[in-house]
Order: C-alpha cells, then sequence, then structure tokens
C-alpha cells in the first residue's frame, strides 16, 4: 500500500470516535472559522475534550489552524489569539482495491475542453439534474436535496451559499468547464424537483466554497427553514 493510501487510512480512522466525527462536521460545515468553546457547545462536549479531538483532526490533516483574538483588540492587554479551526482543503480518498476514478476524470474533462463541448457538457448535466430532482421524493426541499449530494448550504443574508464544491479537485484545474456543468447540473436538479420553483441558481463564487449561490422567492424561502 502507499504512503498516500496509508495517511487517508489514517485520517479516515481519526473519525471513528464520535465526537471526533460530530466535531469534525460541524467545523466542516461553517461557513467561517470555530473556535474551541464554539465547538464544544455544538459537540455538547467540554472545552478541553473539544480542544484534544480539534487537534487530532489537525494532526489528521482533516483541519487547519489560524489564530485570531476573537476580540478585534491589538496590541498590550488585548489578550492570547484564540485558536480557530477550518476545514483542511486536502482531499482523502480511500478504494480497496485500488481504483483511479480521478485521472479517468480528468482525461474526460481535457477532452472535452481541447473539443469545445462545453455547451454539450452543459446540456447534459441540466438533463441529469432534472432526472436527479424528479427522481427525489416528492415535496423534497432543494436545501435539503443540495446538502445530500455533498454541497453543505447555509444562508448568508437572502441567499443560500454552498461551503462545498463536490469537484472541487477537477474545479481548480478545469474551472470554467466544471463550473458551467456545475451550474447547469444544479439548474436542472431546481427545475426537477417539485419544490424547486422559484428557484434561481446563478455564478456567485465562495473563496473556499463552491461558484454557484441561490436565490429563492418568497415561498420557496419559507419551504426551507434557516441552517
Amino acid at each position: 500500500m502507499s504512503s498516500s493510501e496509508d495517511s487517508a487510512l489514517e485520517a479516515l480512522g481519526v473519525l471513528g470516535d464520535p465526537v471526533r466525527r460530530g466535531l469534525y462536521r460541524h467545523v466542516a460545515r461553517a461557513p467561517e472559522e470555530v473556535g474551541r468553546d464554539a465547538a464544544a457547545e455544538a459537540a455538547g462536549v467540554s472545552r478541553s475534550l473539544a480542544a484534544f479531538h480539534l487537534d487530532k483532526l489537525v494532526e489528521a490533516g482533516l483541519l487547519e489552524v489560524s489564530f485570531r483574538r476573537l476580540s478585534g483588540r491589538s496590541g498590550p492587554g488585548a489578550g492570547r489569539p484564540s485558536k480557530m479551526y477550518r476545514r483542511a482543503e486536502g482531499e482523502h480518498t480511500v478504494s480497496v482495491p485500488p481504483r483511479s476514478y480521478d485521472s479517468a476524470s480528468r482525461l474526460l474533462a481535457e477532452v472535452v475542453e481541447r473539443a469545445g463541448l462545453d455547451g454539450e457538457l452543459q446540456a447534459a448535466a441540466r438533463t441529469a439534474g432534472e432526472s436527479e430532482g424528479r427522481a427525489s421524493e416528492g415535496g423534497a426541499d432543494p436545501v435539503e436535496v443540495l446538502r445530500a449530494r455533498g454541497y453543505e448550504p447555509f444562508w448568508e443574508g437572502g441567499k443560500l451559499r454552498l461551503n462545498n464544491c463536490p469537484f472541487h479537485a477537477l474545479a481548480d484545474q478545469f474551472t470554467a468547464l466544471v463550473c458551467g456543468m456545475n451550474l447547469a447540473g444544479i439548474e436542472g436538479l431546481l427545475d426537477g424537483l417539485p419544490d424547486g420553483e422559484g428557484w434561481k441558481a446563478s455564478m456567485d463564487p465562495l473563496p473556499r466554497g463552491c461558484c454557484v449561490a441561490l436565490e429563492a422567492s418568497g415561498e420557496g424561502r419559507k419551504s426551507s427553514p434557516d441552517l
């Protein structure tokens, strides 16, 4: 087994503890960095226990750390900076036996880009999205459907932001191609969902998240509780 596979297995093994798994999910879904106090409260554990598990997640490469003063003050008397956590950008995937789907997807994306088939890809993504929407259970909430697909949605004012890009590695290399496909797929999904009427998706990228944001009319917004 390669060192990368060993690292992936070790990282995923860290999530075997239910408290640690809950802390990771809370930090990963948060739109901003999370401090120890907030993480402990969300997980229902003591601050010291949360700090222990959070640092184990950092050691495994699942979380990243930064330091800042939560008071916003600086200089003498401002206090020590707090340790803040956010989801690490790296990915950990394990396949037994080993597979190389990422290599195939990059090759296919390169062929589509070189052939100028962006429009055909977007049309296919929209059709696939519509099919997924129609196949969802009746009355499926668009927010919950997006969450189930790994987008980690959250409300920011009147916009539904997507904290995670499910195609992150591929989008880094083929940004225009993959983001166009992603937008078309979400548009198709909304068209296919019974509760998708009144929702609009558009390009509005987050620095560390998805390239698409959504807005809903009054009725659509009422049907989706705050996250």
